[in-house]
Formats: structure tokens, C-alpha cells, sequence
């Protein structure tokens, strides 16, 4: 919803690349604002889309995963994720990253969220999706750099793991609650 008295975009006066690698990619860009002020150093972080997956068993048990994050230099409870290749639809790279990396798939799949993990400095969305009914269909499929394990738990588990701050990732977090707050999705 916009009203008239919204701010205005923003005008990019300049754009430059300043690193560009996979999976670090930054541009510098000059901006001046509707209001006539400026930023003459903003830096956009560029990223593919990314997904995650809230997958529920048949049973009613979540699918989580652990692994390590080199970031915050430990390993927590985390939702299948991924990113979104070049030219695949979100919901394919969802069902693809759930099933390489836990070896569930199948059941009904719908999207809960799409979210954003900091709208200020990047430019890419997190598609947020919610897999229910799924089976153990095959062994995972992981790549050289990945080490994960994959935990089934409860309900009740899984609000362990949020209260006692087992789970870091806040774009996991947020479709987790959603799906555990909310009755009406399964």
C-alpha cells in the first residue's frame, strides 16, 4: 500500500562495482534523495534469491538440520536452504535443496513467506515455503562442501530449540514461527 506522503526512491547519481565473485558481490553506488540529500558512498550487497523450507513429516514431525556456520563460528538447528539457481523457479530449487540435503521429498508444498535479510543493503528476497506430508525418499546428496545432519523433531522440540536459542538464522526462524504459531497451516 502507497500513500502520497510515502518517501520517494531513491536516484542512483553513480554505480560501480567494487568486488564481484560469487558469493561476494558489491557494488558502490551515489545517491541523492527526493528531499535533496545525499549518500555518496552506499554499498549494495548482490546475492541470488535464496529459499527455505518448512517440512513436516507425515507423522507431524519437523525436519531440521544442523550444521556449522563459519560466520558466528558454531553449529545450530537450521531449516533446508539454498539458493536459487540461475533461471529456476523458487519452489524447484526448494524441493530440489530438501530432498539433496535431507533426503525428504514429496508431500504438499505452498509458500508461507517471502522475506528479506536486510532490505537496506541487499538485493535479493528469501522465498519461504512449507512442505507437508513429506517421506524419507533417498540418502542425502551433498555437496564437497557441505556437512549436515538432519534431526527430526516435534512440535515440542522444536520450541525447545527457538527458546533456548538453538536456532541463530533469523530467516529460518521467521517461517518456523509462522508455521508453529498458526494453526491453520499444515
Amino acid at each position: 500500500m502507497n500513500t502520497d506522503n510515502d518517501p520517494r526512491p531513491w536516484h542512483i547519481e553513480n554505480s560501480e562495482y567494487i568486488h564481484k565473485l560469487p558469493w561476494f558481490t558489491v557494488r558502490k553506488e551515489a545517491i541523492r534523495m527526493e528531499s535533496g540529500g545525499t549518500i555518496p558512498n552506499y554499498f549494495i550487497f548482490e546475492y541470488p534469491d535464496w529459499i527455505n523450507v518448512v517440512a513436516v513429516t507425515t507423522d507431524n514431525e519437523l525436519v531440521l538440520i544442523r550444521q556449522y556456520r563459519h560466520g558466528i563460528g558454531g553449529v545450530h538447528y537450521e531449516l533446508c536452504a539454498g539458493v536459487v539457481d540461475p533461471g529456476e523457479e523458487p519452489l524447484h530449487a526448494a524441493q530440489r535443496e530438501l530432498l539433496e540435503e535431507t533426503g525428504y521429498g514429496g508431500g504438499t508444498w505452498q509458500p508461507i513467506m517471502t522475506l528479506s535479510a536486510n532490505p537496506g543493503t541487499h538485493n535479493n528476497l528469501t522465498y519461504a515455503f512449507l512442505a507437508t506430508g513429506v517421506t524419507l525418499q533417498q540418502s542425502q546428496h551433498l555437496e564437497i562442501t557441505e556437512e549436515i545432519s538432519v534431526h527430526v523433531v516435534s512440535r515440542e522440540r522444536a520450541w525447545e530449540i527457538i527458546n533456548q536459542g538453538e536456532m541463530m538464522q533469523a530467516l529460518h526462524l521467521a517461517p518456523l514461527l509462522k508455521y508453529l504459531s498458526e494453526p491453520g497451516l499444515s
